[in-house]
C-alpha cells in the first residue's frame, strides 16, 4: 500500500507539525498537493451517507453522478474501503443497459481553474500530472475514463485495468499536460475528470492521447451501467503535479470540509436550533442572513430547503416565536451569505430585529458548485 501523507494545517498551507514521522511514512504537507477535493469521500453534506439515484446528484462533496443511459444506478458513501481510508463512493448498476451507442454514465469532479492554474495548460510549458486511485469492481477488465476542460473541446481518454474480482487496487495514469486548448485559470472549470462506468462510441476515443473531441472515457472499456447488479468503488483519488504518484495528502477533517463548502454548504438543524439574524420590515414578512461558513466559489442562485412551514419560525426581538406559513425562499446572495425570506401570520412587529428557528432536522442549502 502506498504510504499516507498527513495534512496538519489549519488552512492549507500553515503546517502544524514539524519534521517527519517514520512509522508508515507520515509527513506534513505544507500546500494543496492534491488539486481533488474530498478525495477520501469523507464529506457528505447533502445525503449523511443515503444513495441517489439520478443525473446530476452528488453521492458525495464534489463528487457527481452523470447517467444518460436507458439504465439506472444507485451511488453512496460506504464504508468498504482499503487500508488507511475509511470511505469509499459506490456505484451498484439497478438497472442494466447493453446498448448505450450515443450514451453515457459515469462520475467525475471539475476542478476549480484557481486550483490547477499553475498546470500551465494550453501552453508549451504544460506540466504533467499524474492521477491516482483506489478501486475495486464486481468486474474485471480494462476500464475508462478521460481528462475535458470546460469547452468540452479538449479531451485524454485514460484507461486502467481491474485484474481481480472484487478486490481494492491501487491505480496510477500519468498524463503529459495538453498543450493546447484553452483551460480555464478562473473560478470557472478549469479541470474535469470523469471515471467512466459505461460510454457509448459517440463519447469514446483512443486511450493515451489528446483530442479536439469531447471524450469521456478510452474505446473498448468496461460498461458497468451494461451488467445488473455491478458494482464499482473509489476512493484515495488524487491528481498532482509530476510523473509519480506520491503518497495520498490526508488533510484534516475541518480542512476538507471547509473547501467542500466552498462549493456547496448546507446547514441542517437539530431539534430546534437558532440562526440567522435580520428584521420583520412588514408585520407579516422577515429577511434574515445567513453567513457562510467560507466565501463561496461564485454567488448562490437559488435556496435549498426541507420540510414544512412549520418547521422554520421566527424568534422577535419581544420575545416571541412565530411559526412560519410557508417555507423560507430566496432572496439573494453574494460569495459570503444568503438573504432568507421568512413569513407568518399577521403578527410580527414591523422592524424589529430577529432570529431564525430551524426544527426537526430541517436545512437550508446553497450551491455554488461548478
Amino acid at each position: 500500500m502506498p504510504p499516507v501523507t498527513i495534512d496538519g494545517s489549519l488552512g492549507i498551507t500553515t503546517p502544524m507539525y514539524n519534521g517527519s514521522i517514520t512509522a508508515n511514512a507520515v509527513t506534513p504537507s505544507v500546500n494543496m498537493k492534491n488539486r481533488i477535493i474530498n478525495g477520501a469521500m469523507v464529506i457528505d453534506q447533502r445525503n449523511a451517507g443515503s444513495a441517489v439515484t439520478t443525473d446530476g446528484a452528488y453521492p458525495v462533496d464534489r463528487f457527481i453522478v452523470f447517467e444518460d443511459t436507458d439504465g439506472a444506478y444507485s451511488a453512496q458513501r460506504d464504508t468498504n474501503a482499503p487500508a488507511g481510508f475509511i470511505n469509499s463512493l459506490k456505484w451498484t448498476t439497478t438497472t442494466a443497459d447493453t446498448s448505450i451507442a450515443s450514451q453515457y454514465a459515469g462520475i467525475s469532479q471539475s476542478i476549480e481553474g484557481f486550483n490547477v492554474a499553475d498546470l500551465n495548460w494550453g501552453t508549451a510549458n504544460a506540466k504533467t500530472v499524474t492521477l491516482s486511485f483506489w478501486v475495486r469492481s464486481s468486474l474485471t477488465g480494462t476500464f475508462g475514463g478521460s481528462f475535458r476542460n470546460s469547452a468540452n473541446n479538449r479531451s485524454y481518454p485514460f484507461t486502467y485495468t481491474i485484474s481481480v474480482a472484487d478486490t481494492w487496487e491501487f491505480e496510477t495514469i500519468t498524463i503529459a499536460g495538453d498543450t493546447s486548448g484553452t483551460w480555464l485559470t478562473d473560478n470557472g472549470a478549469g479541470l474535469k475528470i470523469f471515471f467512466g462506468l459505461g460510454v457509448g462510441s459517440s463519447f469514446s476515443g483512443t486511450a493515451g492521447a489528446w483530442s479536439g473531441s469531447n471524450f469521456l472515457s478510452a474505446t473498448g472499456a468496461v460498461s458497468v451501467i451494461g451488467t445488473l447488479n455491478a458494482t464499482w468503488y473509489v476512493t484515495g483519488v488524487q491528481l498532482e503535479v509530476g510523473s509519480t504518484a506520491t503518497s495520498f495528502d490526508v488533510r484534516s477533517y475541518g480542512t476538507e470540509l471547509q473547501l467542500a463548502q466552498r462549493y456547496y454548504y448546507r446547514f441542517t438543524a437539530s431539534a430546534n436550533t437558532y440562526i440567522g439574524t435580520g428584521i420583520t420590515y412588514t408585520v407579516s414578512n422577515a429577511l434574515l442572513i445567513f453567513p457562510f461558513p467560507v466565501p463561496m466559489r461564485a454567488s448562490p442562485s437559488a435556496l435549498e430547503q426541507t420540510g414544512t412551514a412549520s418547521n422554520y419560525r421566527v424568534l422577535s426581538q419581544g420575545g416571541s416565536l412565530y411559526t412560519g406559513t410557508a417555507v423560507p425562499t430566496f432572496d439573494g446572495a453574494n460569495i459570503t451569505a444568503g438573504t432568507v425570506g421568512m413569513t407568518s401570520l399577521n403578527n410580527f412587529v414591523q422592524g424589529q430585529s430577529c432570529l431564525g428557528n430551524l426544527t426537526n432536522a430541517s436545512y437550508l442549502g446553497w450551491s455554488a458548485e461548478l
